[in-house]
């Protein structure tokens, strides 16, 4: 089996993720902050060694202000319905996925002022455009770092600089490269910055987080859910600091302790190691499939600026019958459609059908590469 749909969720794990996950099952167990006994204070280690991780990998001072929750959607809802009131204005691009779009769209018919910027066909938006878009009510500018459909690269620190210059919240949505790109949220002046934990950081599904900056003021962002936090237990109010007031809830510590192990994997690797070995599989996968008649490739081929992501079309086939080929015929898993962007496609020219998405991973070989090319090759040629 040769897997290419790395961009949906990262496969397959390291051992030591599902290692630590069976030792927190069989050794631990118990539920951090809820008791006293020695299990679940080991419980309330492993969750703070998490936050301890992911503060070191993105630069931030304090770990306290890393959230931990089921995924990166829960955490884009939180910023943006917590933030963003009817009147304030909100300035977005045409790249997004639908876990941006959606709330955007429903706070839209709520009465908050929507702008949606157009990128050009190959995924790029231009800052000029953003900062002629500021308008006396714009109170936030959400973007992703990259596309999961192109794979290009956002200047998130030239649009971080935009949004400081003018007193604006930036939120960055950062699932398709948090671990596979270096990411400073000072450096590159992020306010809330929204990852995954099943993706380039290798844990397993249902892990996420946002990291909260310095500059949010927290008491303008009223939680999604409330309830027991095993602090303050006395009170019948929320807690009302970091990180218990967005923490409601059991967490899922069984899959922080993977999530931990997977950050402590791709430490060992080294991000600029694993950035490097993708730019040259992706390089290579990008000019194989060039060369093939009938496939359109989409994106910018720039692979220093870009995620590991190859999007193409073979013309006179639907990718729906390329993905249906891919699998049954060659078994290679990818992914086809329009990937949970709909407004990307449009930028790009590929809506309503979508497109073919190849994307790699650390395990991903040089033969899975070749393999690849063939396949396209040969169901390229069998097209009447």
């Amino acid at each position: 089996m040769i897997y290419l749909d790395n961009a949906a969720t990262s496969w397959p794990k390291p051992l030591q993720v599902s290692r630590a996950m069976d030792a927190f099952l069989t050794d631990v167990g118990g539920s951090p902050g809820r008791s006293s006994h020695r299990l679940a204070i080991e419980a309330g280690r492993i969750v703070y060694h998490a936050r301890e991780l992911l503060a070191e990998l993105f630069a931030v001072n304090d770990p306290l202000r890393i959230l931990l929750g089921p995924n990166a959607t829960y955490f884009l809802n939180l910023a943006l319905h917590g933030l963003l009131r009817p009147g304030d204005h909100v300035i977005t691009s045409s790249m997004e996925h639908n876990a941006v779009m959606r709330p955007l769209r429903y706070l839209e018919r709520c009465g908050v002022d929507l702008t949606v910027l157009r990128c050009s066909k190959q995924g790029e938006l231009n800052p000029l455009e953003v900062t002629r878009s500021i308008r006396p009510q714009t109170t936030m500018i959400v973007l992703n770092h990259s596309s999961n459909v192109t794979g290009g690269i956002l200047s998130i620190a030239q649009m971080g600089q935009i949004a400081r210059k003018h007193n604006l919240i930036f939120l960055v949505d950062a699932a398709q490269t948090a671990g596979v790109w270096p990411i400073d949220i000072e450096k590159e002046s992020i306010d809330l910055l929204v990852f995954t934990g099943h993706k380039g950081l290798y844990g397993p599904p249902g892990t996420g987080g946002m990291v909260v900056g310095e500059h949010v003021k927290c008491d303008a962002m009223p939680p999604l859910i409330l309830g027991g936090t095993g602090s303050r237990s006395s009170e019948e109010e929320q807690p009302d600091f970091l990180p218990d007031r967005y923490e409601s809830g059991t967490p899922n510590t069984v899959g922080l302790a993977g999530l931990a192990a997977g950050i402590e994997y791709l430490f060992d690797k080294g991000i600029e190691n694993i950035q490097h070995q993708n730019a040259q599989l992706t390089a290579k996968l990008h000019g194989g499939l060039a060369e093939i008649p009938r496939v359109v490739i989409y994106g910018k081929p720039d692979f220093t600026s870009r995620t590991a992501i190859v999007s193409f079309n073979i013309n006179g086939l639907a990718p729906s019958e390329v993905g249906l080929r891919l699998d049954e015929d060659y078994n290679i898993m990818c992914r086809v459609g329009l990937h949970c962007a709909p407004a990307a496609h449009k930028t790009i020219g590929t809506f309503p059908i979508g497109t073919v998405r190849f994307s790699l991973g650390l395990y991903t070989t040089d033969h899975d590469i070749e393999q690849a090319i063939m396949a396209v090759t040969e169901i390229a040629r069998s097209v009447k």
